[in-house]
Parts: C-alpha cells; structure tokens; sequence
C-alpha cells in the first residue's frame, strides 16, 4: 500500500459531536492521528464533557452518553495543549472540511484561541472518494481496503480507517493522484472559502456570499447598499468564525473610505 510522502506532519481527525451545527453543537469525543515524514505516528484521543446534554440522536449515533463523558474535560482544558500539539501540521480527514474542521475551529474561537488553517494543506478523503466512486466511509473502506469497518462512528475507528482509505486510494488511482499533500490539497478543494462555515466563497480573491437572497453577490457590494444586513448577520446564529471574517470585511470597507476622504 502507497506510503504518504510528506514534506512535513499531517494530521488526520475526526470528531464525534453533540450534533451537525458548528455555532451550537459540542464535540464529545475527537481523535487525531499524527502522521510525520519519516513514517512514525503519534496519537491524541480524548473523550471531552460538551457542557451540554447529548441528544438522543447523536447518543444513537456513536454510543456515547452524559454519563460516558461526566468526568472528562471540558475543550477549554484541553485547548491550548491540542492546539500546540497540531502546530506545523497540514490537515486531513473524511468530510473533514465541511463538518470537522468548521466545529474544531468554532471550539477554539469560544475559548479564545483565534485559530486559522488556511495556509495548511487540507485532504479531504471524502471527496478523492466521491470524485472517484461516491460512498459512504462504511463502503469506502470496504471498497478500497477490502475490509468491513468495525466500531463504525468510534472517532478512533474512523480515522483510522480514512488513513488506509487514502494509502489504497493513491495506489488505485496512482495515474491520476499525485502522493503529495498540497497537491491532493488542491484536488479535494475546489472551491475556496473565507469561512469555515462556507458562508463567503472566494471569487478571484474576491469575497461572495454563498447563501440566502444575497447569494452570488459580492459581500462589499451588499454591505454598502445593506449595512443592516451586516448587523442581522451578526446578531443571528453563524459561526464566530463567519462574524469574525465578515467584520474583517467591514472594517477594510471603513478603512478605504478613510483613506478616500
């Protein structure tokens, strides 16, 4: 099986979570597996206390309950030692760029740690998979590993499972992926967003809205004509992370009119 080759670390994670919504929900269990050039890997698994009640659906879903995580730390403990421990490292994991890395990085922001992954490389095996097959990590693995995925939703299981799915997948489709990671980067990311909630999509660098009536327009276009829109987004349920960058946006705006006058 195709080995990594990597220029520096990479990390692989997944999180199970309270839920799907990165500005509510909470995250109850994460594992992240460390994978450096020389081939060594490194592990960081915690379960965390989401502060919060786990719903009955999510408690379905990966078998963790209030009382499995009653003692555990919460995030804002553990934070800062995690935090240290990913620096220098690019990203990967499976949906990990529409689901785990919006809900880590808005876990940071509330305790104050003012992230940003966008100068690290991002694999998202997922999309290698749904580009190339379309299925679900269960038959991904089966698929690409010839392997039934036992403990299926255990963050652990799963991640590791996403790292063999992208070793076979680089010797399945050896002619058409580059083992590169900033390459795979560029292959699983098509479109660039300035959020991590994917609420601004990057046009020529230019910052567009990628929901609701404004949708397609430029963000600087709409806060002109639209300052209130600006307010209604902050006061309303977006990521930090979505206000944190739409603000930035505000001010550059205020900053030229200055500058104009």
């Amino acid at each position: 099986m195709a080995q990594l080759q990597l220029k520096k670390p990479i990390i692989f994670f997944d999180l199970e979570t309270t839920g799907v919504e990165p500005s509510k929900d909470r995250i109850v269990e994460l594992a992240f597996v460390k994978i450096n050039p020389n081939g060594q890997r490194d592990t960081y698994e915690k379960r965390i206390n989401p502060g919060m009640p786990i719903p009955a659906e999510a408690s379905a879903i990966h078998g963790i309950f209030d009382e499995d995580v009653a003692k555990a730390p919460l995030f804002k403990q553990i934070a800062s030692e995690l935090y240290d421990w990913m620096k220098g490292c690019d990203l990967g994991g499976y949906n990990s760029s529409k689901f785990d890395l919006p809900l880590l990085a808005e876990e940071f922001l509330r305790v104050g740690i003012q992230v940003d992954f966008t100068e690290r490389s991002m694999v998202d095996v997922q999309q290698i998979f749904f580009k190339m097959e379309s299925r679900t990590l269960s038959a991904a693995y089966q698929f690409y590993c010839q392997k039934e995925l036992t403990n299926a939703h255990s963050a652990a299981a799963d991640i590791n499972a996403t790292i063999d799915i992208l070793e076979a997948q680089l010797d399945k489709y050896a002619g058409a992926l580059e083992n590169d990671i900033k390459a795979l980067h560029h292959f699983t990311n098509t479109d660039v967003f300035l959020d991590y909630g994917r609420r601004i999509i990057l046009k020529d660098n230019i910052p567009y809205f990628n929901f609701g009536k404004h949708k397609g327009k430029k963000v600087e276009e709409v806060f002109t004509v639209e300052q209130q829109y600006y307010d209604w987004m902050m006061q309303s349920d977006f990521s930090l992370h979505t206000k944190q960058k739409i603000t930035e946006i505000l001010n550059v705006m205020k900053l030229k009119k200055l500058q104009s006058k």
